[in-house]
């Protein structure tokens, strides 16, 4: 088999079964081999009960131990909970499943068994809980090796992962990889292992050391094609130099007298630098970096204002249908208030298509100055008649492809991307290699720190007093939970589940509150409704997925509680926080974690003493220190698969020398020794019109 070829090639996957990697977005055999593992699990050697008490709360062990009698299963609501005692060294130990029934089947009563799984203390009470069970002699080979774990979806589990990965690489229909696009002179000089050793031992690794040189090989090449493409994208600006002069004009004056505070110093400059770029007649291309609720969206706003005021358009393109429709009602209603009239229109994907043809056509005639949408934007049946500026919000949700693909639907447009990650200007001139740089490094005088407090479970009846009292002096909170339902693989707070039981909860103290979810699965309709809903405060308190991280504003809201927040990155903890203190009331957040151990504590409590991004970026890799693999990554968001932007600084530095020599020697990588790299470059960005990775 080869990479194109389907999964279904592979021996154990059918039809059916192809259902729950096709979820994962698994396709192809290549799509598999690049689903990289998201960290790596080694096995601790066997404990019995006896050595276990309350204070081993939320660490995983593995108990040795046979089930006494067979294993019950019971309903509770529509969750099937298989329980039973496993004896351990003469000590009994409760162990128990969720949605597992199949388990009874599988440990057989007087068999020894090894049982992995996390320790959970009720009162004086411990038990195991979601074990996985092993045979001893399988559990002792383990051991010596790194058992990846992978991102997972409903349906697809490790051991089918695995099982397919095994056949791929290993079984009699094994892939044949294609040569290795690095010529042997660059993997000398940068010390790169092959690119078969690479892909083969991410999956399959050896020991650490072999995994960190495999990975290395990988996050260079990742950062390798994102630079190649970064260059190619600016040479093609630097052909066409010459842009739109736009003239000055009074509307952004009357804009800015008429909002409700005033701009920062920051602001002031950065748009100071935007305006000179807009009238230089040279194309601008820059990049607009500052923190969560630094006010990035109305110096956006005023540049397409700026566009609109000399008869030309500009397009604004946003990550998600729900932000979309925010930022095209906030400009439409900041136009009203300074008394502009510019027609503005929205399109997103899920919009009918009665309203995308009219859509299409005023954008077409130029009738529409702004245009406000999704990737949606980037559309063949999208035509401007004068698009003079591009702006990207959140950029690392979108690709080089997209925004080269909007830009291309201009003569030489302006461009604006903007970025709320926070990367040293050092990285930021790599990553954004074919920008310049802006920073908006003061917050508006108007907001007040965000009060922070990192607590364990014990303390979730205080946090929800406490949400109730927000509400009670009409205030709105969100909780964040890391899943969408119940996994059987993992065991973490899900909306779904987790917004009955806060209903219930809060209904104690205020009978009519309304608490709803959203998350990622719904419906495009439902999520704007929920949204709208929450932004007018019919909705109290919204329970949600990380759908919520990027921009959405909803100034009136004060409290953001964090479930397992040691599940998630800081750099996406510190951008979630950044839904709240939006307004001039005192906000908080409340970090939850659920995993007892002093790594977790720690990294939280780099959240819990600052709320500076650039800050907390810096503390937690002199924390993680620049070689650790095994810590939860931070530019996961950025759309790099492996690559961490701080861990693996050097790593991209090195990138970047080779990439710029390789273009210096050979810009249309014409030569046979380039051939493959060309066309891994073509492939990556085919696929990057449907993704985000590059």
């Amino acid at each position: 088999m080869t990479e194109a070829s389907p999964i279904t090639d592979i021996k154990g996957i059918g039809p059916k079964s192809s259902e729950n990697f096709t979820r994962a977005g698994i396709h192809t055999v290549g799509d598999l081999i690049r689903y990289y593992p998201r960290s790596y699990d080694s096995l601790d050697a066997p404990v019995m009960a006896g050595s276990l008490s309350v204070l081993d709360d939320g660490k995983t062990v593995a108990v040795e131990g046979m089930a006494g009698k067979a294993l019950s299963v019971r309903y509770l609501n529509t969750i099937r909970i298989t329980t039973g005692k496993i004896l351990s060294g003469g000590v009994s130990l409760d162990v128990t499943w969720y949605n597992m029934p199949y388990m009874r089947n599988q440990v057989h009563p007087g068999t020894v068994y090894l049982f992995r799984g996390r320790i959970k203390a009720k009162g004086d009470r411990i038990f195991l809980q979601q074990p996985k069970v092993y045979d001893l002699f399988d559990y002792e080979q383990l051991r010596k090796t790194l058992q990846p774990v992978y991102p997972l979806v409903k349906g697809l589990t490790e051991n089918a992962l695995r099982k397919a990965l095994k056949e791929v690489f290993f079984g009699s229909n094994h892939i044949e990889l294609s040569d290795d696009p690095f010529p042997d002179s660059m993997r000398r000089e940068y010390d790169l292992s092959g690119k078969k050793e690479a892909v083969r031992g991410i999956h399959f690794p050896e020991g650490r050391e072999a995994l960190e040189r495999c990975r290395r090989r990988l996050v260079f090449e990742e950062f390798f094609y994102f630079i190649l493409m970064l260059k190619r994208l600016r040479k093609s600006r630097g052909e066409r130099e010459n842009g739109y002069r736009l003239a000055a004009c009074g509307e952004t004056g009357k804009v800015i007298q008429s909002l409700p505070y005033e701009l920062t110093g920051a602001q002031k400059r950065v748009w100071s630098e935007i305006s000179a770029g807009l009238f230089s007649g040279k194309v601008m291309a820059r990049l607009v970096q500052g923190d969560v609720g630094s006010g990035k969206t109305i110096v956006a706003f005023l540049a397409l204002i700026q566009c609109a005021s000399n008869g030309m358009q500009g397009a604004l393109m946003v990550p998600t249908e729900v932000l979309a429709t925010q930022h095209c009602s906030a400009f439409k209603k900041m136009c009203s208030q300074a008394g502009l009239s510019i027609e503005t229109v929205l399109l997103t994907g899920s919009m009918k298509a009665a309203q995308q043809r009219e859509a299409y056509a005023k954008i077409e005639s130029g009738q529409a100055l702004v245009v406000i949408g999704t990737h949606a934007l980037i559309q063949d049946k999208v035509r401007f008649r004068s698009l003079a500026l591009v702006i990207t919000d959140e950029q690392h949700r979108f690709g080089v492809h997209q925004r080269q693909t909007l830009e291309e639907k201009a003569k030489s447009p302006h461009t604006i991307v903007m970025s709320a990650t926070p990367i040293p200007r050092t990285l930021a001139v790599i990553l954004y290699g074919d920008l310049d740089v802006s920073v908006i490094d003061e917050m508006p005088s108007s907001r007040l720190p965000v009060k922070n407090a990192v607590v364990d479970p014990s303390y979730r009846p205080k946090a929800y007093q406490f949400i109730a009292r927000q509400i009670q002096e009409g205030h709105q909170a969100y909780v964040i939970c890391p899943m969408v339902e119940e996994s059987e693989e993992i065991e973490a707070e899900n909306v779904v589940d987790y917004t009955d039981t806060l209903r219930q909860e809060l209904r104690r103290y205020h009978p009519h509150v309304c608490v709803e979810y959203l998350h990622g699965k719904m419906k495009n309709s439902e999520k704007l409704s929920v949204m709208e809903r929450f932004a007018s405060n019919q909705i109290q308190v919204l329970v949600s997925t990380t759908v919520v991280e990027v921009g959405v504003n909803v100034p009136n809201a004060t409290v953001m509680m964090v479930e397992n927040a040691e599940r998630f990155g800081l750099a996406q903890l510190h951008q979630l926080r950044g839904r709240v203190g939006r307004g001039t009331a005192q906000s908080y957040c409340i970090f939850l974690y659920t995993i007892e151990s002093d790594e977790v504590k720690k990294r939280l409590a780099i959240l819990a003493s600052s709320n500076n991004g650039f800050e907390i970026a810096q503390r937690d890799l002199e924390l993680r220190g620049p070689g650790e693999l095994f810590g939860v990554r931070q530019s996961g968001e950025i759309g790099f698969a492996l690559a961490d932007i701080y861990a693996d600084a050097d790593v991209m530095k090195a990138a970047s020398e080779a990439a710029v020599r390789i273009l210096k020697e050979d810009p249309e990588l014409s030569d046979p020794s380039h051939r493959m790299i060309a066309e891994e470059l073509s492939r990556l960005q085919k696929e990057g019109e449907g993704h985000s990775t590059l």
